[in-house]
């Protein structure tokens, strides 16, 4: 049988593998949990105000931007932390003798976190359609934007996580390199509020990330068209979101196997070891 294919096999019944037990955990059931609770509490005390200048109510404006930003910070948080706990106990280091065993360690990882994402939403929109009314004007064309959307958004940010994981030491650095960047871009990305309302260099800033992109994707799905009236130059700019969501993952599907490359050939049992001593200091 042909290693790489069989790698790629072995990949994709260890990320479905991981994702069932995901499902099973009290922890992850916890952070589903915590998130659906903050967001619809959230929608809930704002769910009789008006949006500026339209007769929307802000739910309807809010939930899709916030389930852009939640895309982002998870398809990049969730493998970033993977990696870098990975390699501290050994697992890469692991797979790494085996042959092809990175090529199934990554393909595990990419089904793991796409599938994650189900939970993460379904939490969050169920009960939003059946709290708020009119979350969804598009019908079944908006449903498909939202597929193409997520499908683009996770190709684009997943590889972002995935150098992170590569780079950071320690996943205590994680938190430092990853979460508090990701929490400063969705308060500039339009993700709680129109990012018209911030400073010019500010909104330019933010449309550089796929973040900003990913919220404007989600709300051309949900929103009906009057809404458009919202957002910078009074269009969705489709091409404009495929070319940026489309451009960060060429270049994380180009850098992304250099980097992880070179993380595996610098990983010993020495540096395991003095991960596994870091962690047990820190713990202390």
């Amino acid at each position: 049988m042909n290693p790489t294919r069989h790698a790629v096999r072995l990949g994709l019944a260890r990320g479905w593998t991981e994702f069932k037990q995901s499902l099973q955990s009290p922890q992850d059931q916890g952070f589903y949990l915590f998130w659906a609770v903050a967001v619809l509490t959230y929608l809930l005390i704002n769910r009789n105000n008006e949006v500026e200048g339209t007769t929307l109510l802000l739910p309807s404006v809010a939930m899709p931007s916030i389930i852009g930003g939640l895309v982002a910070f998870s398809v990049v948080m969730g493998p970033a932390f993977s990696l870098a706990s990975e390699r501290e106990d050994g697992t890469l280091l692991r797979a790494k003798a085996v042959p092809r065993g990175l090529v199934g360690y990554v393909t595990g990882q990419v089904v793991y976190q796409s599938l994650n994402l189900l939970p993460s939403v379904a939490v969050i929109l169920v009960p939003g359609f059946l709290l708020f009314d009119e979350l969804m004007h598009r019908g079944v064309a908006g449903w498909l934007t939202v597929s193409w959307v997520l499908a683009l958004g996770l190709v684009a940010t997943l590889p972002i996580g995935m150098i992170l994981g590569s780079l950071v030491k320690s996943t205590q650095m994680v938190a430092t390199w990853g979460m508090l960047p990701i929490m400063v871009l969705a308060g500039i990305s339009g993700i709680f509020y129109p990012v018209q309302q911030l400073w010019g260099w500010v909104q330019v800033v933010a449309q550089v990330f796929p973040m900003y992109w990913l919220g404007l994707g989600m709300r051309s799905a949900f929103l009906p068209p009057s809404a458009v009236a919202l957002e910078i130059g009074g269009s969705w700019r489709t091409l404009e979101t495929v070319g940026v969501l489309g451009a960060w993952a060429l270049v994380g599907l180009l850098v992304t196997p250099v980097v992880l490359r070179r993380m595996a050939r610098r990983q010993s049992g020495s540096q395991v070891e003095a991960a596994r001593q870091a962690a047990l200091q820190w713990v202390r």
